[in-house]
């Protein structure tokens, strides 16, 4: 359970964070007002219950928003009604911009991450706010998010840049390689410096185990169906992100949408590749997100991390 003291500031108040809707039947989250042990996300209001637990929280609140709503809080009748406005209009300024998602890093550590596999040199840090990655080692080594190590369907939002030559990307839906021929096996968004191959950069990946299924070449402006034998079509996609659209050495804002067994990558707001993967039985169902540090020597940054889980 987050403190109060660990959440994001908004624009109108320093300690509350909402998410979802506030619609009878449908999920939201209440960052600071449960008690430790209770339940972060629920149906409907969950306020009922914990009236004594979040006085204080209001109290801050109120102090932060001014004297004249602290006197309001001090009537307990007015209380909820208060609180049940600032569900409709209060807002923190990362849902403003990123409605619906929850941020995945802090900005000061690597809580809520792990490092595998780990070797003898840390490869992941946190470094002037943002999350570096370097290839200290000649070794792959993720960055996972710990969660929800069995995702689904989900939106991840982040920004990345290269500062050196390099490899990279999003290990997703991502689980154990039990054959031995890498590490985890999972869908990849690649990632790299710009000029990294033809049309690597902004491709699909495929990660399988060792005699488990075919790998295909998904690249940068392509569109891939994986029919139910197993073959591959595919497509040219219009209008697809060009590589002089990717910024060289500065930041470049990402999306990744996994929806059922269709998937799009999108690199500063433009469709880079998608894939379809059809083959029965050998879908990669659920797993866990990583963020890969491929090669010894690069450097690579990762910010503004959000996550919607669920079908968009």
């Amino acid at each position: 359970m987050e403190s109060t003291r660990s959440l994001p500031r908004s624009r109108s108040c320093s300690v509350v964070r909402f998410h979802g809707s506030v619609l009878p039947g449908n999920r939201f989250k209440v960052a600071f007002l449960l008690p430790p042990g209770a339940s972060s996300s629920c149906n409907k209001f969950c306020f009922a219950g914990y009236r004594s637990h979040v006085l204080k929280s209001y109290f801050r609140l109120a102090f932060e928003m001014g004297g004249t709503l602290m006197k309001s809080l001090m009537n307990k009748k007015t209380l909820w009604p208060i609180a049940a406005i600032l569900c409709l209009g209060g807002s923190t300024r990362a849902e403003e911009s990123h409605d619906g998602f929850d941020p995945l890093f802090d900005g000061k550590s690597l809580a809520g991450w792990r490092e595998a596999p780990k070797g003898k040199v840390a490869a992941w840090a946190v470094k002037d706010g943002v999350i570096r990655g370097e290839g200290k080692e000649n070794r792959q080594v993720y960055l996972i998010y710990t969660g929800d190590e069995a995702l689904e369907d989900f939106e991840l939002k982040f920004s990345y840049r290269m500062l050196t030559k390099g490899n990279t990307g999003v290990e997703l839906r991502a689980r154990v390689d039990k054959t031995g021929k890498r590490d985890f096996e999972g869908y990849h968004a690649d990632l790299g410096h710009v000029g990294i191959g033809d049309g690597v950069l902004g491709a699909w990946d495929f990660h399988f185990g060792q005699d488990t299924r075919q790998e295909f070449p998904c690249q940068r402006g392509t569109r891939l169906v994986i029919d139910k034998k197993g073959k591959g079509h595919h497509d040219k996609i219009t209008n697809s992100v060009q590589v002089d659209e990717i910024k060289k050495d500065d930041w470049n804002a990402c999306q990744i949408v996994a929806r059922g067994n269709h998937f799009q990558f999108f690199i500063n707001g433009k469709l880079s590749s998608e894939f379809t993967d059809k083959l029965d039985g050998k879908q990669l169902t659920k797993g866990f997100i990583g963020l890969q540090l491929h090669d010894k020597g690069m450097v690579v940054e990762f910010k503004d991390l959000f996550l919607k889980k669920g079908k968009p």
